[in-house]
């Protein structure tokens, strides 16, 4: 059977474009209680804690079914006991949805939002964590997609662990292609997904946690089916196994991305990759009359957004179209106080896809 081309390049935080080869690994069926299927499942829990660089007898890493947005919400109704509180870092649509999370959950919740447009001020956490004993988890979201925005999430761990509180840290958009650490830090519960920098395709999200923390968690699940140590104890116990149906054809296109990040020579020379994509976006779209909406500084190289021109005749769902028709799907804005939209670097996605994407976008300028 022939794989078809894509008409289009994902342009997009996730889904990503994919390799023909992690796409071609779901065309075999698997049988979620067959030893081969759960071995495959032990070698990604494996992989994904030695991507993480982390002690494998202080650290384990759990698969969840469904979205990230699943995962996130598996481990702040896990993670939480009943008179736990949560503080959440929010400067963004992700933040934020941390917090919607905690509520819906009837967990006691406090955010401290700087804005779209600003990071987190270490000394404020500090001040924060020192008015109020209460808070007992504190969590952040590494690259903010809303704007593009990579927040300093080492430098709040120091905060985070010198106030002895656990700290819970969404990924989502950069574990795999943002080189950090995760143990010296002390990040108790990192949170990602298939679908994003280690390019597989949607279907599950996964943790790594501390070991310690997790089993502290056994009485704390508010959902039977997003209970992370629920899953955990099974996968841990039946040597891989899924508590419900697994997304099989997923599991076996994650292992083929994992393979393929390892040809690539790991998660630094992703990064380099990645950050030259984004590097090359931005000068051509600033050559072409565009602006970023954040600084350079604050600034991943995962997803970029460009404010809209202020031309009374640009209509995002037009330019959005031009683009497609050249072979190209861009993301639109999710900034509260500016029109804008955005372009993500990630996926299978390298410098001549950004110059043909820079000459399409220039075809598509219709409005000066």
């Amino acid at each position: 059977m022939n794989i078809p081309e894509n008409p289009y390049l994902l342009l997009t935080p996730g889904p990503i474009s994919t390799t023909k080869t992690v796409k071609a690994a779901m065309l075999r069926d698997w049988c979620t209680w067959d030893d081969d299927y759960n071995s495959l499942v032990q070698e990604i829990r494996t992989e994904l804690l030695q991507l993480a660089n982390v002690d494998e007898t202080k650290y384990t890493s759990v698969l969840m079914q469904g979205s990230g947005t699943f995962a996130v919400e598996s481990v702040i109704g896990t993670a939480l006991s009943e008179t736990g509180k949560l503080l959440v870092l929010a400067n963004g649509a992700y933040g934020q949805r941390i917090a919607t999370i905690a509520r819906y959950l009837k967990i006691d919740c406090e955010v401290y939002d700087t804005g779209e447009l600003e990071r987190h001020d270490p000394d404020k956490i500090d001040s924060i964590l020192e008015a109020n004993k209460t808070i007992t988890h504190v969590a952040v979201v590494h690259c903010e997609t809303t704007t593009g925005m990579l927040n300093p999430i080492e430098i709040i761990a120091e905060v985070v662990k010198k106030h002895n509180r656990i700290y819970i840290v969404d990924a989502m958009s950069s574990f795999g292609g943002i080189p950090f650490e995760m143990e010296k830090p002390e990040i108790h519960f990192l949170i990602s997904s298939s679908n994003k920098c280690i390019q597989g395709v949607p279907g599950f999200g996964f943790v790594i946690a501390n070991r310690k923390v997790l089993e502290n968690c056994s009485q704390n699940a508010r959902s039977l089916s997003l209970d992370l140590f629920g899953q955990w104890q099974t996968m841990e116990n039946e040597n891989g196994k899924w508590r419900f149906t697994s997304p099989t054809h997923v599991v076996r296109a994650f292992r083929q991305a994992l393979n393929e990040l390892k040809k690539e020579r790991g998660i630094d020379a992703r990064f380099v990759r990645y950050t030259m994509n984004q590097r090359t976006l931005v000068t051509g779209m600033r050559k072409l009359g565009f602006e970023t909406l954040l600084p350079d500084e604050l600034q991943s190289p995962i997803i970029t957004t460009f404010i809209s021109p202020k031309s009374p005749v640009f209509k995002f769902n037009r330019f959005y179209n031009e683009l497609k028709k050249r072979g190209f799907v861009i993301y639109p804005g999710k900034v509260t106080n500016y029109q804008c939209f955005r372009i993500g670097n990630i996926g299978e996605v390298y410098i001549k896809d950004i110059e043909n994407l820079l000459a399409a976008v220039k075809e598509s300028i219709y409005w000066k």
